[in-house]
């Protein structure tokens, strides 16, 4: 079995495990109870923030610790959203892509629909791209948030963050961006980035799933979401995970550690992987950026393509006989049988974007492994227009 779905989640890393370990067994204890064990447990949660802290280049007292992405999503949108419409009455406008994941798009709609805001979506080109300009063009002074992703989970086009980061930063509105696809194959820094919030998740770096932080620039509104208690300097009450924050920290180390050596050689191997389908399959459809011809545009490990003609469900089905396991995009979509938001944004027509398969590679994925796909695509998608034609 070969496992080429790393977009979706990744497995648990044995480092990340063994960090873990002791905060799982011996040291138990509350980080908010004042006895020995206590102390303890907080001392190492301070630790794995000030650890998340270096890879982001911040503070460790702008770290939110929450339990994944899709947390953190919600608390940047709607928390800073509402905090400052909270001071500011005036401020009832958000901003996002029309390709965000829905974690970021939902959050939006929800302040629309409960909380009387209004919602602009930006348009993207065909590469999936935003383009400063129209995000000039909709910000305006009722603007409360600004949210671009870092890079997208269905076709791992990269967007330009700092470029649009200035243009909401000249009128003073906070930009947030949604960095789970983006971590462990993008700098995170969040200076060089110039957002104001940032969110992650470790499961897509080899930490546990129920893992998470939200970056918060000093001194930026935020209106919590939950009550309960004052943990997280009073954003995020809740009990402190101190294992997985200690996971998170120790996959967000190792993987920046790894990132230029595991970028160059991934890239190389999508790279071989987008030509050898492209030329195996006539007609297929590299979604997103090409990054034979745009360096930096996709995500180095993510190779996206639409098969018109056939059934993307189908085909997944197919190669996971032949013991391939890929997807058709967002896992947190998976069973809906609308065609994807991202790939009809894109200005894909809805029965070429039903047709999609994603595929995200492992960082130990090999050329010739690359090549045994690129056979069973061909021999799969052939056999589908054939029983079809």
């Amino acid at each position: 079995m070969l496992y080429l779905d790393h977009a979706a989640t990744s497995p648990v890393r044995r480092e990340v495990l063994e960090a873990m370990w002791p905060y799982l067994t011996g040291e138990f204890g509350n980080a908010s109870s004042t006895h020995e064990l206590g102390r303890r447990a907080q001392a190492g949660l301070e630790e794995a923030r000030a650890g998340i802290a270096a890879v982001l280049n911040c503070r460790p007292a702008e770290v939110v610790l929450t339990s994944g992405g899709t947390e953190a999503d919600n608390l940047a949108v709607k928390g800073i959203a509402l905090g400052r419409r909270d001071r500011d009455p005036a401020l009832r406008h958000v901003v996002t892509s029309a390709v965000e994941h829905r974690a970021v798009l939902d959050s939006a709609r929800d302040l629309a629909r409960w909380d009387g805001f209004a919602h602009t979506e930006l348009g993207v080109g065909p590469d999936g791209l935003v383009d400063p300009a129209e995000l000039a063009g909709a910000v305006r002074p009722g603007t409360a948030v600004v949210s671009v992703m870092h890079a997208n989970n269905e076709t791992g086009a990269v967007q330009e963050i700092a470029e649009l980061a200035a243009v909401a930063r000249a009128r003073q509105v906070p930009f947030h961006t949604d960095a789970v696809q983006a971590a462990g194959s993008l700098e995170l820094d969040v200076q060089a980035l110039d957002v104001a919030a940032l969110s992650l998740a470790g499961h897509k770096l080899g930490a546990p799933k129920g893992t998470g932080a939200l970056y918060l620039r000093r001194g930026t509104p935020l209106r919590p979401l939950l009550s309960g208690g004052g943990h997280e300097r009073g954003r995020r009450p809740g009990t402190s995970d101190v294992a997985g924050a200690v996971g998170l920290a120790t996959a967000l180390r190792l993987a920046a550690e790894e990132r230029p050596d595991r970028t160059r050689r991934l890239g190389a191997v999508r790279d071989r992987l987008i030509s050898g389908v492209l030329a195996a399959v006539p007609g297929a459809v590299l979604t997103g950026p090409d990054p034979r011809e745009q360096p930096g545009s996709r995500l180095p490990g993510h190779a996206s393509f639409c098969f018109p003609g056939v059934n993307g469900e189908t085909v997944l089905v197919d190669l996971e006989a032949r013991g391939l396991l890929v997807s058709s995009g967002s896992a947190c979509s998976a069973g809906s049988t609308e065609p994807s938001h991202v790939l009809t944004a894109m200005g894909l027509p809805p029965e070429v974007a039903t047709t999609a398969v994603r595929f995200s590679l492992a960082p130990g994925t090999t050329a010739e492994q690359v090549d045994d796909v690129v056979a069973a695509v061909r021999e799969v998608v052939g056999r589908l227009l054939g029983a079809r034609g």
